[in-house]
């Protein structure tokens, strides 16, 4: 029987509980209103034989419509619900079905895709229906003749030509064996969540076909965020995750993040991993797994291949990973991992129904699970099943335990112009590899040459305090790599992009779409239709006054524009004074470009009157500091290291006269780690007694690092988490009299060279009226070359303290060039 009663529920969706009885008479209600629509055997490519598509988000209506066209004896064409009116016509003009199922949503798309298919399917709103107290007859559901063409799936896959899989209901049934009687994971009364999207056919059979064969329950997630995830979990005992790699990366993101917050939690997680029990991680995170309902025995994983990293946490957090291998084509699986099986890079052994072998390289497959064919494409369909093979096109190996390990897409191959092939995904794997900062990568070939999509993990890139991606991607990656390799395998370009590479809903990366992609965020300019509403101009207004420059809809408001943390700042100061909005961080990063961060502020915003970004009145919110009290050692040692630099280097200071008598700011280029040192020799200890260094939290991340910052005149804050704080409390400093010592350029230059100076400093010496004391640093860049440890010996090093600049009514432009000017004038002569 495809559906029979069982003393379970059959569907969940929040609070409503559909048992099995009820659900087969809602079927039987449903499935006598179709009108017009008979059944019939006949082949999906008989032009009799009859369609019913379901163009839908998730919703129970959504099962009714599907169960009870199974049992009309239609075949079903699920289409995506995200779709566009042109991709929708072209699947009605392919395959003409005689009904259409829409929801409230894609109705307006329907519309529009109807009348540009010159088709005229019957139309049933699901919203419409009223199946509540539906009493039909409640019988099982038979199961279809094994031929029977079920679903009608068209996927474009990562090559952009939609086709229409063809699978009948023994190619579903070949599936369901494997994972229920074979291998008894779906076993009656296992509770699996759908979160994924049902036109797909990994979790149409994971989540709905499946668990309803075997006797178990479909608990839905109204949606994929993940309040609505974890209250599906824990109000209804969900035993098995269906999920893609996307989700589980997210998941073990926000888990490691947490883990990563404090040096006990990450010890244990070291701990556990270095064990490598699941009994033993499950009793040390039992905290995790009771946030995920406390019953997850299984996360399934298909779609595309799971992150290695991922994989390793999710084993270390205490989870059972079953990754598989499939394809629409396969109904969709291939190889799946058993129980107790679980190996890192992996994706499990064959069904016991169908065989696998590597040829050339790839993958093919031969069994029950492969499809019937392509609808009306049968050269198409010859290309990829030849003799009952079904080849795969991806490229894989078989270990010596049968276990399937994917090493790549064989269309993806690059083929360059020497002859050489190249598989991207080796590389990709060893760029992500030599970094953090990368969140993904895409190689493709430009001309004759590779190059690289990235799109960078901007939350590490400002943890760290990295102001030029591309600089430090290319220094830190892409240089060490192509050092490392044979020449024809270098990638001779990083494209950093504000936004995420394009996938198909499952997560397979659409690499043909890469080089328009990156071509257009090479070129900025006004899209064909600019936004004219009032909150996109004014932000873009101040956008282009703070900037200087050109400002678009598709701005990424970090990659383009080059917000720093403190036009960060400016920018949320200005949206909370002109819309009344607060906007965090995580706003600005969940919102990236100029044009959505308006569409947010349009449907956030509580008022409209713009206004200026105001650091005077910012400042003047007083803050509570502790200054740190130096300790009796500080002037001895602070003496004693100045002592032993002048003697190993040649160490020379002039210009000291130039320091004012009340509070000032100190503001050195940057040339080295001990540039600090470097300017407090040369200060007199009543002076030393009342300036402060300045130091993010970042760098003071170790217990003996703060206890020497405490009694050392270093004040620790943490900008990443709130500048603006942070500047308040910086002004706080100033108020009481005290000296500020602040490096502008916010990292050391590895050649001398003095690099533009932010304006932090410059904000408060204007709005508290201090004067600026520019320091140039010569010859430290020399004496501690950037990555040495060991110092060069007698050495040449000076420190010259400059002419104070006054602010006056000077603005913070001019009041930083004036600086800089000062700096670069003395240290020029001395770089080359």
């Amino acid at each position: 029987m495809l559906l029979q009663e069982h003393d379970v529920p059959a569907l969940i969706w929040n609070d409503q509980r559909v048992d099995y009885r009820r659900l087969l008479a809602r079927i039987d209600a449903l499935s006598r209103s179709f009108p017009g629509v008979p059944g019939d055997d006949a082949p999906c490519d008989d032009p009799s034989g009859h369609k019913v598509a379901i163009f839908s988000e998730n919703r129970l209506e959504w099962v009714y419509a599907f169960y009870a066209g199974l049992k009309q004896g239609c075949t079903l064409v699920p289409i995506d619900f995200m779709s566009s009116a042109e991709d929708v016509a072209y699947i009605l003009r392919d395959c003409t079905p005689s009904l259409v199922f829409c929801s409230n949503s894609t109705r307006e798309i329907l519309t529009q895709a109807i009348a540009a298919s010159d088709q005229q399917p019957l139309v049933l709103v699901l919203d419409d229906l009223d199946l509540a107290a539906a009493d039909g007859r409640v019988e099982p559901l038979p199961a279809p003749a094994p031929d029977k063409t079920l679903l009608l799936i068209y996927t474009s896959g990562t090559t952009g030509s939609p086709k229409g899989v063809m699978l009948s209901w023994d190619n579903l049934l070949a599936n369901i064996e494997s994972i229920s009687e074979d291998v008894p994971i779906y076993t009656p009364g296992q509770r699996v969540l759908a979160l994924l999207p049902l036109h797909h056919i990994f979790p149409l059979l994971g989540a709905l076909i499946t668990p309803l064969y075997t006797g178990g329950t479909c608990v839905f997630s109204p949606s994929m965020a993940s309040e609505d995830m974890l209250r599906a979990l824990n109000d209804h005992q969900v035993t098995i995750i269906i999920g893609v790699p996307r989700l589980y990366r997210l998941i073990t993101k926000s888990i490691k993040d947490k883990i990563n917050a404090s040096r006990l939690t990450r010890l244990l997680f070291q701990l556990a991993a270095k064990i490598n029990s699941p009994a033993f991680s499950k009793r040390l995170f039992a905290k995790v797994h009771a946030r995920f309902g406390g019953h997850v025995r299984f996360l399934v994983s298909g779609g595309a291949k799971l992150d290695e990293a991922v994989f390793r946490d999710l084993t270390t957090l205490g989870f059972e990973v079953l990754e598989g291998f499939g394809m629409t084509e396969a109904a969709p699986m291939i190889t799946f991992t058993r129980p107790g099986e679980a190996r890192l890079g992996a994706a499990g052994r064959p069904m016991p129904c169908n065989e696998v072998r590597i040829l050339d390289g790839e993958i093919i497959n031969r069994g029950r699970n492969v499809m019937q064919g392509y609808f009306k494409r049968p050269q198409e369909t010859a290309a990829v099943v030849k003799d009952g093979w079904l080849h795969t096109g991806d490229l894989g190996y078989l270990d010596d335990s049968g276990a399937l390990h994917i090493t790549g897409r064989k269309k993806e191959i690059i083929v360059l112009p020497s002859g050489k092939n190249i598989n991207p995904v080796e590389i990709e794997d060893k760029l992500s590899a030599a970094t953090d900062l990368i969140g993904e990568v895409a190689v493709f070939q430009h001309q004759d040459s590779l190059e690289a999509a990235v799109v960078p993990d901007f939350r590490k890139a400002r943890e760290q305090g990295i102001a030029d991606l591309q600089k430090t991607l290319n220094e830190r990656v892409l240089a060490p790599y192509n050092q490392a390799v044979t020449p024809y395998k270098k990638v001779m370009k990083l494209h950093l992009l504000g936004e995420e590479l394009p996938k198909t809903r499952l997560g397979k990366l659409k690499r043909f779409l890469l080089p328009e992609m990156v071509a257009s965020t090479t070129t900025r300019a006004a899209g064909p239709a600019e936004p004219d509403d009032p909150e996109y101009k004014t932000i873009q207004q101040f956008l282009q006054q703070q900037k200087e420059c050109e400002v678009y809809a598709g701005d990424h408001l970090e990659l383009d524009l080059g917000l720093d943390s403190l036009d960060r700042v400016g920018l949320q100061s200005f949206l909370q004074a002109t819309f009344g909005v607060g906007v965090t961080d995580e706003t600005l990063m969940e919102h990236p470009t100029v044009g959505r961060i308006a569409e947010f502020i349009r449907d956030k915003k509580t008022k409209m009157a713009v206004s200026v970004v105001d650091w005077a009145e910012i400042l003047k919110q007083r803050s509570e500091i502790h200054l740190p009290r130096s300790w009796p050692a500080h002037n001895p040692l602070r003496h004693g290291m100045a002592a032993l630099a002048r003697g190993y280097f040649r160490l020379s200071g002039t210009g000291m006269e130039h320091l004012p008598s009340g509070p000032c700011i100190l503001a050195p280029n940057h040339q080295s780690f001990l540039d600090g040192l470097f300017v407090a020799a040369f200060l007199d200890n009543a002076t030393m007694k009342r300036t402060y260094f300045f130091a993010k939290a970042k760098h003071v991340n170790r217990p003996w690092l703060r206890f020497l910052a405490a009694r050392n005149n270093v004040i620790v804050l943490d900008l990443e988490r709130d500048l603006k704080h942070a500047l308040q409390n910086l002004a706080e400093v100033l108020r009481q009299g005290c000296n500020l010592i602040i490096f502008p350029e916010g990292t050391r230059s590895k050649d001398g060279v003095v690099r533009s100076f932010r304006k932090t400093y410059a904000i408060l010496g204007r709005e508290l009226g201090v004067p600026v004391v520019p320091v140039a640093i010569r010859g430290a860049w020399r004496a501690l070359p950037s990555g040495s440890w060991l110092p060069r010996l007698s050495a040449p090093i000076s420190v010259d303290f400059l002419p104070a600049v006054v602010p006056g009514e000077r603005s913070y432009e001019d009041l930083n060039q004036a600086v800089m000017d000062q700096v670069v004038a003395v240290v020029s002569g001395s770089a080359s």
